[in-house]
């Protein structure tokens, strides 16, 4: 009799023990899910609502004094694709990409790199690295427009003084060199940003990597080639990642500078966007632009993403 007891006990232990199981595995999803919830409806506001929103705008025929909304389906992506000055822009904003990955990035590493180099003031260096990026884009866009001034700029009287006038052109204002004059002004500002990254990534490798291969006789450049890029190598592609996403959805440089002139010059997506939406005020052919950047962006960053992934499951980087 007491074994029968004993045997019909167990079932009921198993049953209580798996119900408070998962009770409690309830009460840890809801309490993480209190604490996710004001983050999630904040980014569901303001990220994912108006992704939708905007591709909604985009199939309509809205002109933005007017309240009234027409449906066109996809026309305004239809006329998005023939638009000569779109394709310029989108063209333009490669060529940021371009810049920003293959010179801001490597400039920034190559300061970081400096900042560990036995030279005496290497603080002051450190200061001075990175103030263009600490300062606000209008004043750095205002400052350059002075600068490039084709009678009284910086460059101009510094092409005078070495006694090469010939060089001397109005930089914003000429199709040739208005581009390239603004990129400059971008690497300049931003490759302080990524040095600070590269500066943190050299900080966090072992300094027991480096004594092991002055043991072994390794070389300052086989210890670069070996153990630092290697180990920066996440940091390239996070950097690689921002420089991307935001080279594709820049605007204030730009329009400060050059408002995208001369001639479309350097109409980029961005200042585009803002001359259909404030200037002419089509903000459904607005709208089309920026969920074209928005998807733009998105593809490029799963494709990076996606390498990345293989790469680790193929051994990483080393």
């Amino acid at each position: 009799m007491q074994k029968e007891l004993q045997i019909d006990a167990k079932p009921q232990v198993k049953v209580g023990t798996s119900v408070k199981v998962k009770r409690n595995q309830w009460n840890k999803l809801l309490t993480i899910s209190l604490f996710v919830a004001p983050a999630f409806i904040i980014y569901a506001i303001y990220v994912i609502y108006p992704i939708f929103a905007t591709f909604n705008y985009s199939l309509h025929e809205w002109n933005s004094m007017q309240s009234e909304k027409t449906f066109i389906g996809f026309a305004n992506y239809v006329e998005l694709f023939n638009d000569q000055i779109f394709w310029t822009a989108l063209k333009n904003n490669f060529l940021v990409v371009f810049i920003s990955v293959f010179v801001q990035i490597p400039l920034g590493l190559v300061m970081a790199l400096m900042l560990f180099a036995p030279i005496r003031g290497i603080k002051l260096f450190n200061t001075i690295y990175f103030m263009p990026f600490l300062m606000s884009t209008v004043a750095i866009g205002l400052l350059w427009v002075f600068m490039f001034d084709p009678i009284n700029g910086t460059m101009n009287q510094l092409l005078r003084m070495l006694g090469v006038e010939k060089w001397q052109v109005a930089w914003l204002s000429e199709e040739s060199t208005a581009m390239w004059s603004v990129l400059l002004v971008i690497v300049w500002q931003f490759a302080p940003f990524y040095m600070i990254l590269f500066k943190a990534g050299i900080v966090g490798i072992p300094e027991e990597l480096y004594e092991a291969a002055q043991i072994d006789g390794a070389n300052k450049w086989k210890q670069f080639t070996h153990i630092t890029f290697p180990l920066l190598m996440p940091t390239i592609v996070s950097s690689s990642i921002l420089a991307i996403v935001g080279s594709l959805k820049t605007f204030d440089l730009f329009y400060i500078m050059t408002g995208g002139g001369p001639n479309n010059a350097t109409e980029l997506m961005g200042t585009y966007m803002f001359k259909q939406a404030f200037q002419i005020f089509d903000m459904g052919y607005a709208s089309t632009i920026a969920f074209m950047m928005f998807f733009i962006a998105f593809i490029v960053v799963a494709i990076i993403q996606v390498m990345e992934t293989q790469r680790r499951k193929k051994g990483g980087y080393l």
